[in-house]
């Protein structure tokens, strides 16, 4: 198929693709709850400034209403509990606590009354310790593993203590403690968004409107996995790379998430997964060698493409004739890094991102091969010739080694053992061996005996 028509037929299959999971996203809308079971912390505001107006009302009251349709919503879920914190509800203004936060509600299945109930009872007095009360929320998560533990804080200000809300949030989103945390202002400004919003995910709620919104795409974000694909890119920027493994781990904490071999579906495309939105994250793509992309966020409610370069070709290494190597292999290592990314066996063929490679093939002698290129979708072939046999029958021990000649110099290729019949499986070429007996005390005795390897054929040296 000519190039411009593949290009326009993969275009074609990737439409016809995204059409359809879009359409069967409207028609059964975001359902794919997860699993695992959640707590969620509900941060509740209950500082001096909530006595403010808001359209017709308080912020409090505003507040209220957000909190409550919220405590409604998750009780939907069997796999959900719930815990309410409260924060400048204890004491006046005047007093200045900072340290005005408290777990008002622990967390335990069906506890949705107990939470409405203090929710409704609670009279704005104090200042305004979000920093506090997110430091202090690490202690209110019970330990478990496999838990999504998230926060939702309803709040109408700024911080008024010390402390940093961002850094405390980012770094026990990094101990794991929690996902990213959901911050909704009401009464807010711009400046508050500002502040605030890399705490967590921001949302404004200063109308009824706004609120009833912000209500339906927490619960949406709270509760359902995210659809997406990972395009895995050629040069020409095609989603036509695949059949490779992907490691997807929490961006923040690290831990590997999941494990996934990345497939084509049925249409011809990069196939669907479903992640939690929640997370931000970060994927290895386990060619040769890893391709990495981090800090990846999903967008709920859209199909998330999340594009990585990943150009491909091959090297094939082929031995000439029957190798009486037993496992030959060639090290490979990016060109001009240090570290070995791949030990290929011969008569084998191997992905590699394009580019150039250095390779050392471990024949008797070491055969080397510096920048070997690796172009998209096509083979680079590295032969060697048929090796020949050595074989050394001698008479008395000796201190020796085989050498060769490599521009103009002696280079060490291998020693000879101490038995008195050796094999000894070599690349054809022209080799020295130099040594003594080892009873000989005088370096006079050193004797030189030249050889030649022959493909496919037998040396002997009698010693």
């Amino acid at each position: 198929m000519p190039h411009n028509s593949l290009m326009h037929h993969t275009f074609v299959q990737y439409m016809k693709s995204l059409i359809l999971t879009m359409a069967l996203f409207a028609a059964f809308g975001l359902t794919a709850q997860t699993k695992q079971k959640t707590r969620i912390l509900l941060i509740f505001d209950a500082s001096g400034s909530m006595t403010s107006t808001l359209e017709k009302g308080t912020r409090m009251q505003a507040a209220k209403k957000i909190a409550l349709k919220m405590v409604d919503s998750f009780q939907t879920f069997s796999n959900v509990e719930l815990a309410l914190r409260v924060y400048g509800h204890q004491k006046t203004v005047d007093q200045k606590d900072c340290k005005d936060s408290r777990l008002e509600v622990p967390f335990a299945p069906n506890n949705h009354i107990l939470i409405k109930k203090r929710i409704a009872s609670l009279i704005p007095k104090g200042w305004t310790p979000i920093a506090y009360s997110l430091q202090e929320s690490e202690k209110d998560f019970p330990s478990e593993t496999g838990v999504r533990n998230l926060i939702i804080i309803v709040t109408d200000g700024l911080e008024e203590c010390t402390g940093d809300p961002c850094a405390i949030s980012q770094a026990l989103q990094r101990k794991g403690i929690f996902l990213k945390p959901f911050i909704i202002g009401v009464g807010s400004t711009d400046q508050f968004k500002l502040n605030f919003n890399c705490a967590g995910t921001y949302y404004d709620a200063n109308t009824e409107k706004d609120a009833n919104n912000v209500v339906g795409v927490v619960i949406s974000q709270a509760m359902n996995a995210t659809s997406c694909q990972v395009n895995l890119l050629d040069k020409q920027i095609r989603p036509l790379e695949t059949d490779v493994a992907m490691s997807i781990y929490d961006h923040f904490t690290k831990k590997l998430l999941h494990n996934f071999e990345h497939t084509m579906n049925g249409r011809g495309v990069p196939d669907t997964l479903f992640l939690d939105p929640m997370r931000k994250y970060d994927i290895t793509v386990h060619t040769m060698p890893p391709v990495t992309k981090t800090n990846i966020e999903l967008i709920v409610g859209k199909h998330n493409i999340i594009p990585i370069d990943v150009p491909q070709g091959h090297i094939q290494l082929i031995s000439k004739g029957v190798t009486n190597y037993l496992e030959l292999k060639a090290v490979i290592k990016v060109h001009n890094k240090p570290k070995t990314i791949n030990a290929q066996s011969f008569n084998t063929t191997k992905r590699y991102i394009t580019g150039a490679y250095d390779l050392e093939v471990l024949t008797t002698p070491r055969k080397y091969y510096d920048s070997v290129v690796v172009d998209q979708n096509k083979t680079t072939f590295i032969t060697i010739d048929q090796p020949g046999r050595l074989q050394i029958n001698k008479k008395t021990n000796l201190v020796a080694a085989i050498y060769q000649t490599v521009n103009g110099k002696i280079e060490w290729v291998c020693d000879i053992s101490d038995e008195y019949f050796q094999t000894i499986i070599m690349q054809p070429g022209k080799y020295v061996l130099i040594g003594r007996s080892k009873s000989e005390t005088r370096t006079i005795y050193t004797f030189e005996k030249e050889f030649i390897i022959t493909s496919a054929t037998t040396s002997e040296l009698n010693l």
